[in-house]
C-alpha cells in the first residue's frame, strides 16, 4: 500500500532546536494579544510574590480559565514567584503553591531557594524554572540550580553570547546540560537582577520584593575628585537602553538556548502584540533557514562559530538573515529609549548607556531645521504620517515637554513641513535644533489592537492528518497536533465505491483544511485511503469539526502534577534553639583598603573582613593581620560578587593569600571554596529558614549574613525560625545599592569601550555620583571592573543591638567604604561601646550623626518595608 502524501509546507529535520517564544502578560488583554501573535508561553504574576507588584496581574481564581484558554491554543502558562519570601510569609506561599500546582500550571519562575526547596517537597515532579533574580552566570550556577530540582534556568540579562556558549559546552562537558533562557527584548536593570538593594536603601522598598522605584532611570551628576565632570547632555548615567536582540536571533539560536523572553508585565496589550508579533516572525526566518540542510558547509557548532552566515551564497537565499527596516520601526514604537543590542555581543561600556534621557522615546524624525507659521521644517529620518503623535525634545527630558498630534505632513525637496492644529503646541517652547520623536502610531496601534480582537482565534498552529479507510467502512481521520495530542475521529457512514470524483488528496486537502476560526491550520495530510472510494462533502466537514472539537477539549484538561498532601512546610523547618547567653556578642570590622585595616587592628578587633578591588592586596592584608601576633584574630576575604566563565583566575588570586576564612556571594564560591571556612554573605538572600537551613546544612556555612531585605520585625522572625548562631547581622554600612556590569568609569571618564582600552580611570580617581537631593553617592570597581554604587549616607541598626541580642545574635559587622582611618577608629569605639552596655542604640546613632561627613541615618532594619498579603 502507497501512501500518498503532502505536506505544507514542507517540513524537514531542523539543525537546531527551535527556542520557545515566551511573552509577558500583565493581564487578560496582555494573554490574548500574546497568543494571536504567536508566543509559544506567558508568564504572570498572581497577586503575591511577584516581582511586578504594579502590574494588575492575575488572581489565583483566574488560573483555571486562564490554563484551559492556553492549553486550547497550545501555549503554556508560567506563574513568576520570583521575590524573596519572609519567614511568616511561608505558611501562604505553601497554600498558593498548592493551587498552582493543581490549576495545571506549566511551571513556576522562582528565586528563593527555600521555595525551590518547598516545591519539590510538595511535588517530585512540578516544573521549577530559576528566575534571573537568582543571578546565575556560569556553569556552576546552572548546576546549583539543578540540585535544587530546577528544570530551566534562566541566564543573567549580562551574559554575552560567547558566555552563553562557555557555559553550554561547560555542561555538556559535566554531563549536567539544562535548558537554559535568555531576554531577548525589553527593559534592562543597570544592576545584576537580584542584587539591586537601591529601592530598599532609598525608601524601604525592595527591588526583590517586586517593588523597584527604578533610581537607575534618575539623573545623576558625575563627580571626580571632588569635582563635578562636564558630561553635557548627559545626565541619565545609570539607564541603559532597551534590549533587543533581534540582530543577533540566529546567533542565539546557536547557542542551543531554549526560550526567548521577552520582559513587559507592566507594558500595554498593545505592547505584547508588537514585540511577539516581530519577535514570532523573525525567529520563524532564521528556523526555516537552519532547518534547510547545507549539503556543501556544516553549520557551526554551539560553542563557536557565533559570527558564521546563517545563508551562504549559492545555498538557498543568497541573502542572510536582516532585520526588516519595519520590524525596527515597530519595536521602536512599542517603547523605547534606544534599542541596542545589551550585553549579548560583550561589553561596550560607550553604547550601552546613551545618558541623555530614561523614558520612553520612540522613532527618531530628525531635528528642527526652521520653526515658521505653526509648522515646523526638519529633514525627516523616519516615516510620519498625519495623526501621529511626536514629542520636542530639548535635551531637558527631566522637564515638561512640548507635543502634539500632526495635522498636515508636506515634503519639499529633502526638507518634510510638519503641521500642527492651532493653539495645540506652544511655539515659545520649541527651538531650532531640538529633535523631535515620533510618540504615538494610531495607525499601527490599531492594527495591534485588531490582532488580538474578537473571540475567534488570528493565530492558528499546525497539525497533521492521517485517513484510513475502505469500501463499506468508516473513514477515520488521525488528528496530532504539534505537542503530541492525537485524536481520532470515524465517519457515521461508510466510504463507497466512487465512479466519479474520489477522494484525492488534493480533495481531502480542500475539505479538511478548511480551518479558518479555529487555532489550527493544516500542516501535512497524509492518505491511506484503499481504492477510489468517496464521502459526502457534508460528512467531511462533520469530521473536520469534530476533529477541532476534540482536539480543543483534549488541550484544555490541565496537567496532573504529583502533589503530595502528607508533605508540608512543617516537614523542612530547622530546630531553632534557645540563645547561649554566656557567649558575649563581638565586633566585625569590614573594610575595603589597607589603611582602614590597620585602623582596625589598632583598635583591637579580632575578626576581620577585606573587600579590596584587587585581591593581590589581600596577601599583603593577610601579612598585615599575622605579623599583629594576637590571639584568636582572624581575616577574611572577599572575592566579586559576579563570577563568569573564565574568572576563576580570580577566585585563585582571593584563595592565594591564604586568608582563615572567605565570604561566599554565589554559587561558583560556594563550590570553589568548598574546603576552606567560609561564610554565607548578605548576595545569597537568605530571607527565611528554609534558605538559611539549605546553606547552613548543604555547604557547611559558618554563619550566614541575613538578606538585606529584612526589617527588624522580619530579621526577628528569622532569627527565632532557627538557631540564631547561625546569623551574624550588619549593623553599620553604606548600603551597596547598584552592582553592575555598566563601568561608569569607562563610560563617563574615557573613550574606551571595556578594560583593555579604557585607561583604567578607576585607578586615577575617585568618584561619586550626586543624586537630585544632593547626596553622593561612592562608585567603586571590582576585580571583574563590575562597579558597586554604595549609599552615600552610611546607615546604623543600632538601635536594634540590643533586642539583637537578646534574640541570640552574637556576630555584629559594621562595614567601611571610604571612611579615613581616624573615622574607622572612632566609628569602632562606639560600637564597642554599644555592645558592652556603656551607651545606648539611640545615643550611638546621635553621636555618629554629629559627624556630618559620615552622614549616618537610620537603616532599612527600621524601615516597615510592605509586606505582601
Amino acid at each position: 500500500m502507497n501512501a500518498d502524501r503532502t505536506q505544507l509546507p514542507e517540513a524537514t529535520q531542523p539543525s537546531f532546536q527551535r527556542p520557545e517564544l515566551l511573552a509577558p502578560a500583565g493581564n487578560w488583554d496582555c494573554a490574548k494579544a500574546a497568543v494571536e501573535n504567536g508566543a509559544d508561553a506567558i508568564y504572570f504574576g498572581l497577586e503575591r510574590f511577584n516581582a511586578r507588584m504594579r502590574a494588575q496581574n492575575f488572581t489565583e481564581a483566574d488560573l483555571p480559565r486562564l490554563m484551559a484558554f492556553l492549553h486550547r491554543r497550545g501555549v503554556k502558562g508560567y506563574v513568576t514567584l520570583n521575590t524573596l519570601v519572609f519567614p511568616k510569609e511561608l505558611v501562604k506561599a505553601e497554600q498558593y503553591l498548592r493551587t498552582i500546582i493543581a490549576a495545571g500550571v506549566d511551571a513556576v519562575i522562582v528565586q528563593d531557594v527555600g521555595i525551590c526547596r518547598l516545591i519539590r517537597h510538595l511535588s517530585p515532579d512540578f516544573p521549577i524554572h530559576a528566575s534571573t533574580q537568582m543571578t546565575i552566570t556560569s556553569a556552576t550556577g546552572v548546576e546549583f540550580a539543578k540540585s535544587l530540582g530546577c528544570q530551566l534556568v534562566v541566564l543573567a540579562r549580562e551574559c554575552s553570547l560567547k558566555e552563553i556558549n562557555k557555559i553550554q559546552k561547560q555542561l555538556a562537558q559535566r554531563d549536567a546540560s539544562l535548558p537554559l533562557e535568555v531576554f531577548v527584548h525589553g527593559a534592562l536593570c543597570v544592576a545584576y537582577s537580584g542584587q539591586c538593594l537601591t529601592s530598599e536603601a532609598l525608601g524601604g522598598r525592595s527591588a526583590n520584593r517586586g517593588e523597584c522605584a527604578q533610581a537607575c532611570r534618575m539623573p545623576y551628576e558625575l563627580i571626580a575628585d571632588g569635582k563635578a565632570v562636564d558630561l553635557g547632555d548627559r545626565k541619565y548615567l545609570l539607564s541603559p537602553q532597551d534590549l533587543a536582540g533581534l540582530e543577533v536571533l540566529p546567533e542565539l539560536v546557536r547557542t542551543g538556548v531554549s526560550c526567548l523572553k521577552i520582559e513587559g508585565r507592566l507594558k500595554t496589550p498593545e505592547y505584547v502584540a508588537n514585540v511577539t508579533r516581530v519577535y514570532r516572525q523573525a525567529l520563524d526566518r532564521v528556523m526555516a533557514e537552519t532547518e534547510r540542510p547545507n549539503p556543501l558547509t556544516p553549520f557551526p557548532a554551539r560553542e563557536g562559530g557565533t559570527q558564521a552566515p546563517l545563508s551562504v551564497p549559492g545555498w538557498g537565499e543568497p541573502n542572510q538573515y536582516q532585520v526588516k527596516n519595519q520590524e525596527r520601526y515597530n519595536l521602536e514604537m512599542a517603547f523605547s529609549r534606544g534599542v541596542h543590542t545589551g550585553w549579548f555581543r560583550g561589553i561596550n561600556n560607550q553604547e550601552l548607556v546613551h545618558a541623555r534621557f530614561g523614558k520612553k522615546r520612540g522613532v527618531y524624525l530628525g531635528e528642527v531645521t526652521r520653526i515658521r507659521n505653526e509648522q515646523v521644517i526638519l529633514r525627516l529620518q523616519a516615516p510620519v504620517k498625519p495623526g501621529d503623535g511626536v514629542v520636542f525634545d530639548s535635551g531637558h527630558p527631566e522637564a515638561k515637554e512640548e507635543g502634539g498630534r500632526v495635522y498636515a505632513v508636506e515634503q519639499r525637496g529633502q526638507e518634510t513641513i510638519l503641521t500642527f492644529g492651532r493653539r495645540d503646541l506652544d511655539w515659545r517652547r520649541i527651538d531650532i535644533g531640538n529633535k523631535v520623536w515620533k510618540t504615538s502610531d494610531p495607525e499601527l496601534d490599531k492594527q495591534l489592537r485588531q490582532s488580538f480582537a474578537g473571540d475567534n482565534p488570528q493565530f492558528q498552529r499546525p497539525i497533521d492528518l492521517e485517513i484510513h479507510g475502505e469500501n463499506a467502512q468508516p473513514l477515520t481521520v488521525i488528528a496530532r497536533d504539534e505537542l503530541g495530542h492525537v485524536v481520532q475521529v470515524e465517519s457515521s457512514m461508510p466510504l463507497v465505491e466512487a465512479h466519479t470524483k474520489p477522494l484525492t488528496i488534493e480533495r481531502l486537502q480542500e475539505q479538511l483544511g478548511r480551518l479558518g476560526n479555529t487555532p489550527f491550520c493544516l500542516k501535512a495530510l497524509t492518505n491511506h485511503l484503499i481504492g477510489a472510494v468517496m464521502l459526502p462533502v457534508s460528512e467531511l466537514n462533520h469530521l473536520r469539526r469534530e476533529v477541532v472539537t476534540q482536539l480543543e477539549e483534549l488541550r484544555s484538561l490541565p496537567k496532573y502534577w504529583q502533589l503530595n498532601s502528607n508533605d508540608s512546610l512543617q516537614d523542612l523547618l530547622p530546630i531553632s534553639s534557645s540563645p547561649d547567653l554566656s557567649i558575649s556578642p563581638s565586633l566585625i570590622v569590614l573594610v575595603r583598603n589597607l589603611k582602614q585595616l590597620q585602623a582596625a587592628l589598632q583598635a583591637g578587633i579580632e575578626t576581620l573582613y577585606c573587600e579590596f578591588e584587587d585581591p593581590r592586596a589581600y596577601r599583603e592584608a593577610v601579612q598585615l593581620v599575622r605579623q599583629n601576633q594576637i590571639s584568636n584574630q582572624t581575616i577574611w576575604v572577599a572575592p566579586p560578587r559576579i563570577t563568569k566563565p573564565g574568572e576563576n583566575y580570580i577566585l585563585q588570586q582571593v584563595r592565594s593569600c591564604e586568608a582563615d576564612g572567605y565570604l561566599v556571594r554565589n554559587f561558583d564560591q560556594l563550590q570553589f571554596f568548598a574546603a576552606e571556612r567560609c561564610l554565607g554573605d548578605f548576595a545569597l538572600n537568605v530571607a527565611n529558614p528554609l534558605t538559611a537551613d539549605y546553606f547552613k546544612q548543604q555547604f557547611g556555612l559558618e554563619r550566614l549574613t541575613p538578606s538585606y531585605d529584612l526589617n527588624i520585625n522580619q530579621l526577628e522572625e528569622l532569627l527565632t525560625s532557627c538557631p540564631s548562631h547561625w546569623f551574624e547581622v550588619t549593623v553599620h554600612q553604606h548600603m551597596p545599592m547598584f552592582h553592575m556590569e555598566h563601568c561608569v568609569f569607562c563610560a563617563f571618564l574615557s573613550t574606551g569601550t571595556d578594560y583593555t582600552n579604557c585607561g583604567r580611570p578607576c585607578e586615577k580617581h575617585e568618584v561619586k555620583l550626586r543624586d537630585r537631593v544632593g547626596t553622593e553617592h561612592i562608585l567603586q570597581a571590582d576585580a571583574g571592573c563590575r562597579n558597586t554604587i554604595f549609599n552615600g549616607t552610611a546607615q546604623t541598626g543600632a538601635e536594634y543591638v540590643q533586642r539583637l541580642i537578646e534574640l541570640g545574635v552574637r556576630y555584629f559587622r559594621i562595614e567601611f567604604v571610604n571612611e579615613t582611618p581616624d573615622q574607622v577608629k572612632q566609628t569602632i569605639h562606639r560600637y564597642n561601646q554599644l555592645l558592652q552596655g556603656e551607651i545606648t542604640g539611640s545615643q550611638l546613632w546621635k553621636k555618629l550623626k554629629l559627624q556630618n561627613q559620615l552622614g549616618v541615618t537610620r537603616g532599612p532594619l527600621g524601615v516597615s518595608t510592605p509586606v505582601i498579603h
